[in-house]
């Protein structure tokens, strides 16, 4: 049988891994800020001077859903073109259709006008607004 250990080596052994356990972590990284934006709202993505589509792309009366971008391009009349949030202010879905002049959410059914109000819920808000430009017949986000 082995010799019992000294009273000295256990009150050691105790104290060295009672420090152990209480040593500083490791440092860790401060957070990246996060973007900017509206408390809340989903970050939009892209940046201004991304490039979206031909302004051809996008009938007159119609939008055009550019789901990478998240972003619904409409042209109510000739040449007015309007950017708005794809993110459906419900939950949180991508709308992606276009049925004639209204916007379709797939998740629960929510449709918005093509200047982004709410035709019919559970939305209840409207799209926000995403500003887009024309540039030699290019629309880009602002």
């Amino acid at each position: 049988m082995p010799p019992s250990p000294s009273r000295r080596h256990v009150l050691l052994g105790g104290a060295a891994a009672g420090l152990t356990a209480c040593a500083a972590p490791e440092p860790v990284a401060p957070p990246a800020d996060p973007p900017s934006a509206a408390p809340g709202a989903p970050a939009a993505v892209g940046s201004g001077g991304t490039p979206v589509a031909a302004a051809a792309d996008v009938p007159v009366g119609g939008a055009l859903v550019v789901e990478r971008l998240e972003l619904v391009v409409t042209q109510p009349e000739a040449g007015r073109f309007t950017g708005l949030s794809a993110v459906c202010t419900h939950t949180g879905c991508i709308v992606n259709r276009v049925e004639g002049t209204s916007l379709v959410c797939p998740c629960h059914g929510s449709r918005y006008a093509l200047d982004g109000a709410v035709q019919q819920g559970p939305a209840p808000r409207p799209l926000n607004s995403r500003p887009v430009s024309v540039v030699e017949g290019q629309i880009v986000l602002q």
